[in-house]
């Protein structure tokens, strides 16, 4: 769901200073939210799903504590810290974890902790109503039959997860907690390759515009893109190098079989770099073809002005002499000395433009 639909009450941007604080001390850094924390639960094996929604801390260790089958609990919003922090006493999570779970400002990583792999990334999502991106926290925790996910509020990207989990389509309910956390981070990652198609359809639109009738609003639109284009590098280039390292550490969260599968989020990380590099080039292009274009719009418009100042230089001096009030003008008393004059301004002008043309100047 888009965070276009969802309906919001926020308050100012915190600035989470945490001056003189002990480490480990929670403090929700983001967009303050009057939404209540709501926490869905989906336990599965190969045989049966329980799916439930906004249970209770204590149902969650509960279903997490089951000898079989994977638990997944996805929790929507990181702002009501006693909600964090018992969650976080459950399953024993560091002090330093549900710190940076709280801080939606904090950079990617992945960690290894006892028990569990804290994993830190960036949900982007294409918005068609500002069209734009929409960046959100995201927060991991990869325990041995167990998946946390931390999201600022309601509305995400798992939905196509959900859909296979619900209808045992393909390997996902058979195989472990590793599996999951891997098929939720796929997930985030093909949301790059949408809003980074949908900035290069734009960049194209554009592109053409450009050359053939620039208006001045594109500046602006280039300007955005650019904006959105730096956003999705500063999440995909940690990322990148946190799989990249995650690949090649022993972690026993990650089985041998499915590193393949990491692997696979390594490529599709360094297939958006390349395209996300690509798109910057282009837009830096296109701001200097923007410019051109405007500079040349504006030439052509200064030389159709130049041009019809020049023709109207002599028919405006013919004009003069002739307005001139001296009684002994000899002229002045021909009988066809009116339409002469027009006859001579006439060819002038023409003469003047058969000239242009001919030095190829229009």
């Amino acid at each position: 769901m888009s965070k276009s639909t969802r309906k919001r009450n926020r308050s100012p941007r915190s600035t989470g200073l945490k001056t003189g604080m002990s480490p480990g001390t929670m403090v929700f850094i983001g967009e303050q939210k009057q939404e209540r924390t709501t926490i869905d639960v989906i336990a599965y094996d190969e045989t049966s799903i329980t799916e439930l929604s906004d249970v209770t801390v204590d149902r969650c260790r509960e279903l997490a504590g089951k000898d079989a089958g994977v638990t997944w609990i996805n929790v929507n919003g990181v702002h009501d810290i006693d909600a964090i922090k018992a969650l976080g006493g459950c399953f024993a999570l560091h002090p330093l974890t549900l710190e940076d779970i709280v801080n939606t400002s904090q950079r990617l990583k992945i960690e290894e902790f006892p028990g569990y792999v804290f994993i830190v990334l960036k949900m982007i999502d294409w918005n068609e109503t500002t069209r734009g991106i929409d960046t959100e926290h995201v927060s991991l925790i990869l325990g041995p039959k167990f998946v946390i996910s931390f999201l600022e509020d309601a509305g995400d990207v798992f939905n196509a997860v959900r859909q296979r989990l619900r209808s045992a389509k393909g390997r996902i309910r058979s195989m472990r907690s590793d599996y999951l956390a891997y098929s939720l981070m796929d997930a985030v990652i093909d949301h790059y390759f949408l809003a980074v198609d949908r900035i290069g359809e734009r960049i194209e639109d554009i592109d053409e515009r450009l050359l053939s009738a620039p208006m001045a609003e594109d500046i602006q639109t280039i300007h955005r893109m650019k904006r959105d284009i730096v956003n999705l590098r500063k999440a995909v280039w940690p990322l990148r190098e946190e799989i990249g390292a995650l690949e090649k550490r022993e972690l026993p969260m990650i089985r041998p079989e499915t590193r393949i599968y990491w692997r696979d989020l390594y490529d599709h990380t360094f297939q958006i770099i390349e395209m996300v590099d690509t798109y910057r080039d282009l837009l830096a292009g296109m701001h200097d073809t923007y410019l051109s274009s405007m500079s040349n719009r504006m030439n052509e418009i200064m030389k159709v002005l130049t041009v019809i100042a020049t023709v109207f230089i002599p028919l405006t001096f013919i004009a003069g002499v002739y307005g001139m009030n001296f009684e002994h003008m000899p002229e002045l008393h021909w009988r066809w000395g009116y339409f002469l004059i027009w006859v001579v301004m006439l060819a002038v002008g023409l003469g003047l433009l058969l000239y242009f043309r001919r030095r190829k100047w229009l």
